[in-house]
């Protein structure tokens, strides 16, 4: 069984889903089924392998209730030979597994395309053995993370002091796996009922390489990577093409392919007319009039930008390498070659920012407003949650960025600019779950009912603080009690120093943890480069 925690409009527009779904379907030795918060494929008679594709923390909660539904416990200790092996993956899962470890048996960490073969293959092998010999086994393989295998240390005053093999033989690290083959992924599944209808999505590019401070997409995924013009995109593209005249080319810096350009130019054919081709966010600074004009030729309105911040200082401080003539002249490329939109966005409470620069924000959209009369401007923007595997992981959520999201909101609503900021609380709970460790199960197993608000979350973590949540009922009078959350105010608002031992220091991700380190020391120097310039 194959799960996504969501309805089946949006997971089966999950790439990484449908990737991870057709690899499986493809094997002759097992029987694949989906499920999905509101749908499912007809299930197995026995289901020996359940496996659930994460890319947000905030779906952690419905894990469980998909677990319930197919009657598996949901704490790994709790399960026997009998039950599913409960696998995952996915970028959340990647970075840090800890808050969500005692329901997984099994964490397959980095590209599915190394992963899995493996570690189906070595499942079929231990078939019939006892479930702590198949993971033991399974925590032999590159890549496959068995947290039961592995135990958090703790000192008299909470912190934590390491997460170390519990078992002789395990290894003291995991490292995620790197796909470096000549291809990417493509759609499996093209249907009208996607969030994005009849699309077939194909990726361009995998990681980037301007390596923002705080960007997981960038830093968990290194290195950057692009499959061959004519050997890997070209016939990906004519595949689905065949079924459909709707092509998403995705990746989080489409434009830097470097035969990006003769992509275009392939698409410009006359074969391409009544083809609608849409782009994920690019860099600004690769926006060319030939880019808008194509993608308005092949019935795209608008284009993405990320420009993080309307301040050339902190562009400097999250190592954005983008001018701000850079972005006016996207802009102007964009409404130039046809499009009739433009969607910019940025972050707000940032390491080191000041009020000064989301004014500096708000002055450029209206200056940009002013500069390309008749563009449509809508400026998506988030609070700064730090995220782990990256330089900005030892930094906080910053208060203060709730009152700068309505500060936006103030400086460019009346003005006609389109502001879409996302929820300040839900950035809290971001945070919570991102730079958490395993302490924190219980209060996402008490969250379930009330996890779709941040006071939903806040009672949850107060009840199992208060001990009215028993997180394993089937607990005995002898087993002693778990320790308490961790502290809430530490994880989600303070800035850790470099020394701490982080919850995933155990599992390795795209660079070592002291060049991370290095890079957060370069951002604030040019934080203190900015200043003084200034």
């Amino acid at each position: 069984m194959l799960a996504f925690p969501s309805t089946y409009s949006v997971g089966i527009t999950s790439l990484g889903y449908q990737v991870v779904w057709a690899t499986l379907a493809q094997r002759a030795d097992v029987d694949v089924r989906r499920l999905f918060t509101d749908q499912g494929d007809p299930p197995h008679r026995d289901c020996d392998l359940f496996g659930l594709s994460l890319s947000w923390e905030l779906d952690g909660p419905v894990l469980l209730d998909l677990l319930e539904q197919q009657r598996i416990p949901i704490w790994t200790h709790e399960r026997g030979d009998a039950d599913p092996i409960v696998f995952g993956g996915g970028p959340v899962l990647t970075a840090n597994p800890e808050p969500l470890a005692p329901f997984f048996d099994v964490v397959l960490l980095g590209d599915g395309e190394l992963l899995l073969p493996a570690f189906i293959d070595a499942l079929q092998a231990g078939r019939g053995a006892p479930r702590a010999e198949r993971l033991g086994q399974l925590a032999q393989l590159p890549g496959v993370y068995v947290p039961s295998l592995y135990a958090p240390r703790y000192d008299a005053d909470g912190g934590l002091l390491g997460v170390e093999p519990s078992e002789s033989g395990i290894p003291a690290t995991v490292a995620k796996q790197t796909w470096r083959g000549n291809t990417l992924s493509h759609s499996a599944v093209i249907t009208p009922d996607a969030a994005w209808p009849s699309i077939h999505m194909v990726e361009v590019a995998r990681s980037c390489p301007e390596l923002c401070r705080f960007c997981l997409a960038s830093y968990l995924t290194l290195p950057f990577r692009t499959p061959s013009l004519d050997d890997g995109l070209i016939p990906a593209v004519d595949k689905g093409l065949t079924a459909t005249h709707r092509l998403g080319l995705l990746g989080a810096s489409v434009t830097q392919h470097p035969q990006f350009a003769d992509l275009l130019a392939w698409l410009d054919q006359d074969r391409f007319d009544g083809t609608r081709v849409s782009v994920s966010s690019v860099r600004a600074a690769t926006v060319t009039p030939e880019l808008g004009r194509i993608l308005a030729k092949r019935g795209s309105k608008s284009l993405t930008i990320a420009i993080e911040s309307g301040s050339e200082r902190m562009r400097q401080v999250v190592n954005k390498k983008l001018a701000t003539e850079e972005i006016y002249a996207a802009a102007r490329y964009a409404k130039e070659g046809g499009l009739t939109g433009l969607k910019l966005y940025g972050m707000v409470g940032l390491p080191t920012e000041e009020e000064a620069d989301v004014e500096a924000t708000a002055a450029l959209l209206l200056a940009l407003k002013k500069a390309t009369p008749g563009l449509r401007l809508s400026l998506g923007v988030s609070t700064f949650v730090p995220k782990a595997h990256t330089p900005f992981q030892w930094q906080g959520v910053r208060p203060e960025a709730d009152k700068r999201l309505k500060l936006l909101a103030k400086r460019l609503k009346p003005k006609g600019i389109e502001l879409r900021p996302e929820s300040y609380g839900w950035s809290v709970i971001q945070a919570l779950l991102s730079r958490s460790d395993r302490r924190l199960a219980p209060v996402i197993a008490a969250a379930r009912g009330r996890h779709e608000s941040l006071g939903g979350w806040k009672q949850a973590y107060r009840a199992v603080l208060a001990g009215e949540h028993d997180p394993a009922p089937s607990r005995t009078a002898d087993t002693p009690l778990p320790p308490p959350p961790p502290p809430w105010e530490e994880v989600v608002h303070a800035t850790w120093s470099g020394e701490r031992v982080l919850p995933w220091r155990h599992l390795e991700g795209g660079l070592p943890e002291s060049t991370l380190l290095r890079h957060r020391q370069e951002a604030l120097a040019a934080d203190q480069t900015g200043a003084a310039l200034g």
